[in-house]
């Protein structure tokens, strides 16, 4: 991780103007926080909490376990989907085949499942921004977790511009899912720290 003098960092932003772009975004120092673009509008976002990485991290072993041959579980990684949208999602499902070739960031065409663990400083943009602008970039699948729900999982499905109504398991119910491929959890056991 990058070091710097945080008023430096300020200067540095500030330099830039708005609407900001994806180059502009890899201008700005590695700091820790997260870095996304909606529509142009800097999202920032602090490190996620032990139990956001706690659910981020189960639900990715679970998802490990389940997946065929030819598809990755991947945590926080970047997806491009224009010169003014970039996103950081908390765990994407994307073909091998495009984990081997991209090199910084994935096309939303690569990704197949799109997982947000709400945040108590990011409510608002978890669950409408973050599903809106998933939706619009055409990715088929989103999940969203609630984790002061016990957790709640919340399934949404493309359909046609926008995610249908979600499907919503909560922790004591199993979750039976078949897309992007068959898996059942509890969602309840994601976490021991909610």
């Amino acid at each position: 991780m990058a070091t710097i003098e945080p008023a430096k960092h300020v200067a540095r932003t500030e330099a830039l103007s708005a609407p900001f772009t994806v180059d502009d975004l890899l201008e700005i120092p590695d700091d820790g926080f997260r870095y996304e673009l909606f529509n142009g509008s800097l999202l920032v976002s602090p490190a996620p909490t032990p139990v956001h990485q706690d659910i981020i991290f189960a639900l990715q072993m679970i998802l490990h376990a389940a997946k065929p041959a030819h598809l990755k579980v991947l945590s926080t990684v970047n997806v491009r989907a224009s010169d003014s949208d970039f996103y950081i999602p908390d765990l994407v499902v994307v073909p091998k085949v495009a984990a081997k070739s991209v090199r910084l960031m994935f096309r939303p065409e690569d990704v197949l499942l799109a997982v947000e663990v709400v945040s108590p400083g990011t409510a608002a943009v978890d669950r409408n921004l973050k599903n809106a602008a998933f939706a619009a970039a055409g990715i088929p699948a989103h999940w969203r977790l609630e984790p002061g729900q016990g957790p709640a999982l919340h399934v949404y499905e493309l359909d046609g511009d926008s995610y249908a109504e979600p499907v919503v398991f909560r922790a004591g119910a199993r979750a039976d899912l078949s897309e992007p491929f068959p898996v059942s959890f509890d969602p309840g056991d994601l976490t021991d720290l909610a």
